[in-house]
């Protein structure tokens, strides 16, 4: 009898050594959004023992089409919270941290990236990325990324490569530049895809005065303005679930196979 029954199946598949690694395996996650959600859940049903998840933003109608966490019940509460109840659902011995904060080259020092085995990368600010990403090379922590998910339908389009090799990825590009121009030495695998559909012309709502979302109320009774949660972005462009959750399992099937390849997060 298997000493994991939850993950009986995953045993049958990768034996009792490399569950035990998963399991032991720590892993911090920066964005939990369309992709990084979906990432999050792959992880904790494959038996992740310990996993931190970081984002500074709260739960918009407007995320229900493509975040795991999103419901028309939960609006306006933290991603990472509403997202931990769940996971500690599905794996109530795992260990889970949720931070509700933002990622930025001021907050670097607090995240500790070299305490981790795996550091995986679903931000979608561009400057924010790149310092997440040239930290973790400069820490010598193996990081996962993911590039741009929205303006695509084809999943058959998606793709893993270093992220020096990868090509037809506009998001990318602009990484890379940035890294070069830091300086940065090491290399990650990124997850991208070279289709890119333009969104159609109408009206933004999310992140602006005429977002969608109901009125919420703090603790006090208070309305709370829109822009308070729904936070200003330069650009949105369309997405679906089909897509960001193909990236965020493909994240979390990086982190799964280079643990069974290598035994344990250590490499023993």
């Amino acid at each position: 009898m298997t000493k994991h029954p939850a993950f009986h199946r995953t045993e049958l598949l990768i034996g009792e050594k490399a569950l035990q690694a998963l399991a032991g395996a720590r892993v911090i996650l920066f964005g939990v959004g369309g992709v990084g959600s979906w990432c999050a859940e792959a992880l904790i049903r494959s038996g992740v023992g310990h996993l931190t998840i970081v984002d500074n933003d709260v739960i918009c109608i407007t995320n229900i089409n493509r975040q795991l966490q999103a419901t028309a019940r939960n609006i306006g509460q933290p991603k990472v919270d509403a997202l931990k109840e769940r996971l500690m659902d599905i794996h109530p011995a795992a260990e889970i941290t949720a931070l509700q904060r933002v990622y930025n080259q001021e907050s670097r020092e607090h995240f500790q990236l070299a305490s981790y085995d795996y550091v995986i990368d679903a931000i979608d600010s561009l400057s924010h990325k790149v310092d997440l990403i040239a930290s973790a090379m400069e820490a010598g922590v193996t990081l996962f990324s993911a590039m741009g998910a929205a303006g695509k339908l084809d999943a058959t389009t998606i793709r893993v490569d270093s992220i020096w090799k990868t090509h037809g990825c506009r998001l990318a590009r602009f990484v890379r530049k940035r890294l070069r121009s830091r300086g940065a030495q090491g290399d990650c695998l990124c997850v991208y895809s070279q289709e890119f559909l333009p969104s159609l012309e109408v009206e933004t709502a999310c992140g602006s005065e005429h977002c969608l979302c109901p009125q919420q109320r703090n603790e006090k009774g208070n309305e709370v303005p829109p822009d308070v949660w729904c936070r200003q972005k330069a650009q949105i462009n369309g997405s679906m679930v089909h897509i960001t959750a193909a990236f965020g399992f493909n994240l979390a099937g990086l982190v799964v196979q280079d643990i069974v390849r290598r035994g344990s997060p250590s490499g023993d």
